[in-house]
């Protein structure tokens, strides 16, 4: 596979990884207000974000478990790492959005 289609794919995974860190942020505010059916709605915004950087990844996956030579360069790595980062802050943010939730209604 090219090195530009690699960059590529790793630009756009950083991209919407980095959307959906904005947006978790975003839902954490809410959370802190008790907007909690907002948080929630921006939680699966951000999941969506996430959903799109992983379609990027799972291509370069594909291509290469039938076989291609992919050439993994530290724009890659850091990719990866946003997008693993940003997948552990929304599992965490769901957490923290029931917590919330339970401390409210107390």
């Amino acid at each position: 596979m090219e090195q530009e289609k690699i960059q590529s794919v790793a630009f756009e995974i950083i991209l919407h990884s980095g959307s959906a860190r904005t947006i978790i942020h975003e839902a954490f505010n809410m959370m802190k207000n008790n907007e909690f059916k907002n948080a929630e709605n921006k939680l699966e915004e951000a999941n969506d974000e996430i959903v799109l950087a992983h379609k990027a990844q799972t291509e370069l996956l594909q291509k290469y478990s039938s076989g291609e030579s992919i050439t993994m360069g530290i724009i890659m790595v850091h990719a990866q790492d946003h997008l693993m980062t940003v997948m552990t802050l929304k599992d965490i943010a769901s957490e923290m959005l029931h917590l919330y939730e339970k401390v409210e209604n107390k």
